[in-house]
């Protein structure tokens, strides 16, 4: 288990033969008509065609974001399947629940993860000590402290990784903010994939029933999305699932809301 500030060795994938040539060497990002071909292609694919399509087709370095969450399982199986060794980037605020770190902990053996842990540049302690808990601090102090802990070390690993393509997990029934996630977009200058973005939650729970892969071990107490363990609470003690995290003021957590930072 790699942690933070750790390069990436040269396991990491590289583009085939025929690929797409790499946006460092474009005039800039891909027009949207290449995006929307790119995406009506991947919609008549299978979520297993679709990583194999963004792996041998879209530029660069490939790695998967994790929060290692309740069905975090499904897109780790699916991308380590096509690629064992693809970095796996998970970002460690300091305050995740104890059940998570044992998740990954696990996954990570059973998967044989090439995990890379980033992390804030200052401790939890440290953070507490002079700003206190942002958390509770409506929803400016909550992205203050999403940019110390979850974007900037996302920047970080993104640059040393030296990453081009980056994999998610994200669905479009998981909330109102993601009910538009096409299968492939520009982030901040690169391409985000998200293999399983039309899946419902009767996909995921299939898929795992098929391959024999656990939820999160807060599923079974009511925990739908988990993140902190300040900020997360189960659904039956929310009004909705979106208002499970971050007190119902937001639902992300800043690295998909499309706002820009650069690598």
């Amino acid at each position: 288990m790699e942690q933070q500030g750790a390069r990436a060795d040269d396991r990491g994938h590289e583009p085939h033969a025929g690929t797409v040539t790499p946006i460092e060497g474009r005039s800039g990002v891909p027009a949207e008509a290449e995006l929307r071909r790119w995406n009506a292609e991947l919609a008549g694919l299978d979520a297993a065609g679709r990583v194999r399509f963004a792996l041998e087709r879209l530029p660069g370095r490939h790695a998967l974001t994790s929060s290692f969450g309740a069905q975090a399982a499904v897109s780790l199986h699916l991308l380590t399947r096509e690629l064992p060794d693809i970095p796996v980037i998970l970002l460690d605020t300091g305050y995740l629940f104890p059940e998570t770190y044992r998740f990954v902990e696990a996954l990570t053996a059973r998967l044989d993860l090439n995990l890379k842990v980033y992390r804030s540049l200052r401790s939890p302690a440290w953070q507490e000590a002079v700003d206190g808990q942002r958390w509770n601090d409506g929803v400016a102090g909550i992205d203050a402290y999403n940019r110390e802990n979850k974007v900037e070390p996302l920047q970080r690993a993104l640059r040393e990784l030296e990453i081009g393509t980056w994999f998610t997990g994200l669905r479009r029934s998981q909330a109102s903010t993601r009910t538009a996630t096409p299968f492939v977009q520009v982030s901040n200058d690169l391409l985000k994939v998200s293999p399983i973005a039309d899946w419902s939650d009767r996909d995921v729970y299939d898929y795992l029933k098929a391959h024999d892969l656990p939820y999160h071990p807060l599923w079974e107490q009511g925990y739908v999305s988990i993140g902190d363990t300040h900020t997360t609470v189960p659904l039956h003690e929310a009004d909705s699932e979106e208002a499970t995290r971050f007190f119902g003021l937001k639902r992300e957590c800043g690295i998909h809301e499309g706002e820009t930072w650069s690598i």
